[in-house]
């Protein structure tokens, strides 16, 4: 998706220089790309990224704020998967760093959540923690009905978690299970312009919203397109149903018809797509619409009321199928 990539570049090249959104920054993505293992008995913390860039970057942060010495390794993909992944291991002083990120806890149990020191710091803390979750399983979709940004998470307990950061940002974040895989979802279209804007990304925070105001004025400008043309339809449906029950009422009538009613009757047929307002105009003297409207009523009353006292077909008999109301 080409906006999710747009959207990890612009976070992957910014740098918040306050110790603290490192902090939580790099425990994110620590969290959200890998976890622990266990090589040679020895606890390992590793993290699989989707670009070089973002892989030295966590290595660069790994080695200034925690003194370790990481490895980057590239992946090549398998199983159907494109491109290639990069993994970020610390194997000499993976416990203690994982103590130290909160993913074990003093017993050196693995923490299923997140710290909670991250999740209720402060408004730069917490968007650097959504930032580092988004670098590492983030994605953001177009706007438009469907339009989601998302991020995988780890474990349940990883997305309430980041639900529960995202709503002291203001933003409306909800977890669930796609698949069997938790995770984190924004969909309104403000609340996704919001959280690209909190994490960071500024420039494509605005670039998604003119995509979003684009496509909402196209759709209403197609609403519209499609009500002109429903409109249309049925103003020459109901010229035709107009015209046929004339047609009858004049047949019905014959001689006996008035002849201030024969008038309107004749202006309706002569001149079949007017409005009755425009059919006033042609009528000599001149009517109003409401004259009109009145004349064409009544020769169909006097037309239908003898049809009915013959015994013959009336004036609806005579409106084709499909548009007799």
């Amino acid at each position: 998706m080409p906006l999710t990539a747009d959207v990890k570049t612009e976070l992957a090249a910014m740098r918040d220089p306050r110790p603290a959104a490192r902090v939580a920054e790099v425990t994110a993505i620590l969290r959200f790309a890998g976890g622990l293992h266990s090589i040679a008995g020895r606890v390992a913390v590793e993290a699989e990224v989707d670009s070089d860039i973002l892989a030295r970057r966590v290595a660069r942060e790994l080695v200034e704020i925690y003194g370790v010495r990481p490895e980057l390794a590239r992946i090549q993909a398998s199983g159907g998967r494109d491109g290639a992944t990069f993994a970020v291991r610390v194997r000499e002083g993976g416990e203690t760093l994982a103590r130290q990120t909160g993913l074990l806890d003093q017993r050196r149990r693995p923490v299923r959540g997140l710290p909670n020191r991250l999740t209720t710091g402060s408004r730069p803390d917490l968007a650097a923690l959504w930032r580092g979750a988004f670098l590492a399983a983030g994605s953001l979709s177009d706007p438009g009905r469907s339009a989601a940004l998302e991020i995988s998470c780890p474990s349940p307990e990883a997305a309430m978690a980041l639900v529960g950061a995202a709503h002291r940002l203001g933003i409306a974040a909800k977890a669930r299970e796609v698949r069997g895989i938790p995770r984190v979802v924004v969909r309104d279209g403000e609340a996704i312009r919001q959280t690209l804007a909190e994490m960071g990304a500024t420039r494509t925070a605005d670039t998604w919203d003119q995509m979003r105001q684009r496509r909402e004025v196209r759709a209403g400008v197609n609403r519209l397109v499609n009500f002109d043309d429903a409109n249309l339809r049925r103003s020459a449906q109901a010229a035709v149903a107009a015209c046929a029950r004339v047609e009858r009422a004049l047949e019905i009538l014959g001689d006996e018809v008035p002849d201030h009613l024969k008038q309107a009757g004749d202006l309706r047929l002569a001149h079949r797509d007017a409005s009755l307002d425009e059919l006033g105009h042609h009528a000599d003297p001149p009517l109003t619409k409401d004259a009109v409207a009145g004349r064409i009523r009544r020769l169909l009353a006097m037309a239908d009321k003898k049809a009915a006292a013959e015994g013959l077909p009336d004036t609806e008999s005579a409106v084709p199928a499909g548009l007799a109301d």
